[in-house]
């Protein structure tokens, strides 16, 4: 009893240490989902409850708001548990993240344009494509643009 005591002691170290060496990107995981579980289900009550998919233009608003809500949540996720921003200009903070997600939408619909609309391609495939690279971009722009930990460093001295 007391050996496996001692492995899930050390199991438990092992994966707190892996935890702390990646605590940013797990973190950014944790949240990704959900933030598109919030998206989801934004979208499923609105298209469920008081707009119709098949009008497409109660499409495009139900779609809108999943988006929006998604946005603000992975905005306040993210600048709270992923990156642990101190910048104290949150309002450019949160522009610049709208811009950096904006720009991701619009990388989304031109990669589905191209590869689904214009070369024919399988939907499914090039939506899920598409959003492993938008995650990975989101991410690099996050870390990088609008979290970047010197801006606001050098700003609060």
């Amino acid at each position: 009893m007391i050996k496996y005591y001692y492995v899930d002691l050390f199991v438990v170290m092992y994966v707190k240490e892996l935890y702390q060496k990646y605590k940013e990107i797990i973190n950014y995981l944790i949240f990704g989902i959900l933030t598109t579980l919030i998206s989801l289900i934004v979208y499923y009550m609105l298209s469920l409850t008081i707009l119709n998919p098949n009008v497409s233009v109660e499409l495009q608003i139900a779609n809108l708001f999943s988006w929006i809500a998604g946005v603000l949540f992975a905005y306040f996720t993210n600048r709270e548990f992923v990156f642990n921003s101190k910048n104290k200009n949150k309002f450019k903070e949160f522009i610049t993240f709208t811009g950096a997600r904006v720009s991701t939408l619009l990388l989304d619909m031109v990669i589905m344009f191209v590869f689904v609309t214009i070369l024919k391609g399988n939907d499914k495939i090039f939506k899920l494509v598409s959003q492993i690279l938008v995650i990975v971009v989101n991410y690099l722009l996050s870390k990088l643009i609008v979290f970047k930990k010197d801006s606001y460093e050098k700003s609060s001295k």
